[in-house]
């Protein structure tokens, strides 16, 4: 049985850019565009009705920057896809939770990649924001974690399931939902995503 398409909330405040968005991603096979969103507000209105599984957000928009959607979007893999090219100016939303950014002049293709990795739960940061937020030095929850949360965290940051990290580390799936839980509790964090910056930042997913 094939799975669900990876449903994909666009927010951008340009009709034109969503259109082109919308036109492309609904010819992919395992994508398909729920929604639409011009601003902040109505961001997190759309993601509350339409339950996607991915959010494109854009960063500058009227009315508030993407940044002040983050908060409500919990749960949600969020995506920036911005026309900044100066990585402090992505540093904001990857520091809120998102998993990653791309720029909008990146090959159709590629954003499709894009989606499905942060869909898989893997963190995308071009290696100048990854050194920013390395600079700014690790996050101190981190030195909470025993020797084997470390381990589970810096799977997690690859983007690996429960499953997998079982199966890589050796422990059961069962261990490996405790640790997942505990890890969580420890960083302060809503979810995964998030769990695996914290990871990133700190150099543990190898990167």
């Amino acid at each position: 049985m094939a799975a669900d398409p990876i449903r994909v909330l666009v927010v951008d405040d340009h009709p034109v850019v969503r259109q082109g968005l919308r036109t492309f991603l609904d010819l992919q096979d395992d994508i398909v565009v729920v929604g639409e969103a011009q601003d902040s507000a109505s961001c997190v209105a759309a993601a509350a009705e339409t339950s996607p599984d991915v959010v494109l957000l854009d960063l500058k928009m009227p009315g508030g920057d993407g940044v002040e959607a983050l908060p409500g979007l919990r749960g949600v893999k969020v995506l920036v896809i911005t026309s900044f090219t100066d990585p402090s100016a992505v540093l904001p939303a990857i520091r809120a939770g998102a998993a990653g950014y791309v720029y909008k002049d990146i090959d159709p293709p590629a954003l499709a990649s894009a989606i499905r990795a942060v869909h898989a739960g893997h963190v995308l940061l071009h290696p100048e924001v990854a050194r920013l937020l390395a600079d700014s030095g690790p996050a101190p929850e981190l030195a909470h974690l025993t020797a084997r949360e470390r381990e589970v965290l810096a799977e997690m940051a690859r983007g690996r399931s429960n499953r997998e990290i079982a199966r890589v580390l050796g422990l059961a799936e069962k261990t490996v939902k405790t640790h997942v839980s505990a890890i969580l509790t420890k960083l302060g964090v809503q979810d995964r995503t998030q769990a695996a910056l914290y990871a990133v930042r700190s150099g543990l997913d190898g990167a």
